[in-house]
């Protein structure tokens, strides 16, 4: 199946039982046994280990990430979390320098007395990522595109590194989408998603993802998940499920309409920097060009006086983009970083990767691409 038809028939099928095109939402905690140790379907026994609804979406999840097993989660950080728990006190990551603030957060607060040393680099920097490898070194962990500066790192290009040196690779996906990059494919061994954002794609529900290609490391997660509890509900599996259905046609708007923004913000006299992955002047264009087939609806920028003032005066006046946390719905929406999302980084290390006090993140949405043009002029006016 190509891409279109697989959002909405891979790894589905009709309910047995009626014959529901779409998958019930099995509102149920737990499956009747006929004989202690023997339920009537031997793959429901409970719904924390599994429940059918869930198995629909991450089927689909499997499906569209062309990987063997896909793991829905209560949240994009407790996907984040199920990984961390493979590793034990004296391992190392290396991780993206730029990184999504609850990540962060994640990785330095809660895991900093566990004994897991992290290290933060510019991947693009290959030599000074290859200094850091050493025999602890247990996993690499980036965004591409990050979140929220846009950077982007050569997933093949990793790939090549972390195979040679047997450690595991895991690829945040969550700005890309299975539609437009497909870190499996170009040798990453885990894609994580805020299913949240894109997947779901309407603002409506807190979900997360993981999908491998490897089967048997597809297990120990689904074992670490099982035992810890981080799993998605029905309802919620239903609506990540729904949102897929829709995800090629949405993200085909999400960057015809990003393509329109970034062109009128790259033009206007007050802006300073616009960072979008499409544009021929950032930096990691020809990467994005490579792995990527679009560039998405996610765009940062700065404003020419520097001042934070200026970008909260643009906050508080748009219209049309609603001032909010998170992306990817059918709305768009701004956001302040250092104030909002990425607040959790200490001021110093937000300075330190580009973070600065007026840059403002848009999440573009499925709108008329007019009206939202329409609405930054005014807002920058």
């Amino acid at each position: 199946m190509k891409f279109n038809t697989k959002v909405i028939h891979g790894g589905q099928h009709h309910d047995p039982s009626t014959g529901a095109v779409m998958p019930p939402v099995y509102q149920t905690s737990t499956f009747v046994q006929t004989s202690p140790g023997q339920p009537v379907n031997p793959d429901y026994e409970y719904s924390r280990a599994a429940n059918p609804t869930r198995s629909a979406l991450e089927n689909a999840l499997a499906s569209i990430e062309n990987g063997t097993r896909g793991l829905a989660f209560s949240s994009g950080l407790a996907a984040t979390d199920c990984v961390l728990r493979s590793f034990k006190s004296g391992d190392e990551i290396i991780a993206m320098d730029d990184l999504y603030g609850g990540t962060y957060r994640m990785f330095t607060r809660i895991y900093k007395d566990s004994g897991i040393k992290f290290h933060f680099v510019d991947m693009n920097d290959i030599e000074k990522f290859k200094s850091l490898i050493n025999e602890n070194t247990k996993m690499v962990w980036v965004e591409t595109p990050t979140n929220p500066l846009m950077k982007l790192a050569d997933i093949q290009e990793i790939a090549k590194i972390t195979k040679e040196k047997k450690i595991l690779f895991a690829v945040d996906n969550t700005f890309a989408t299975p539609y437009l990059q497909k870190p499996l494919d170009l040798g990453a061994d885990i894609v994580m998603h805020s299913a949240t954002k894109y997947l779901g794609g309407h603002s409506d529900v807190i979900a997360g993802a993981l999908i491998v290609k490897d089967e048997a490391l597809g297990e120990q997660l689904h074992f670490q998940q099982f035992a810890t509890g981080a799993t998605l509900g029905p309802m919620d599996s239903f609506l990540v499920l729904r949102g897929i259905k829709t995800l090629h046609l949405r993200v085909e708007r999400h960057c015809e309409n990003g393509g329109k923004v970034v062109e009128f913000l790259n033009n206007h006299p007050k802006i300073k920097t616009v960072y979008y992955p499409g544009l021929p002047s950032h930096p990691y264009h020809e990467i994005a060009k490579k792995q990527m087939s679009g560039f998405g609806g996610m765009v940062s920028f700065t404003f020419v006086s520097g001042k934070k003032e200026d970008a909260i005066d643009f906050l508080e006046k748009i219209k049309v983009f609603t001032l909010a946390e998170s992306l990817g719905g059918v709305e768009s929406l701004a956001n302040h970083p250092a104030l909002m999302t990425h607040a959790s980084i200490p001021e110093d290390k937000r300075k330190e990767v580009g973070i600065t006090d007026d840059l403002v993140r848009l999440s573009v949405g499925i709108e008329d691409g007019e009206d939202l043009i329409e609405d930054l002029k005014q807002a920058l006016a």
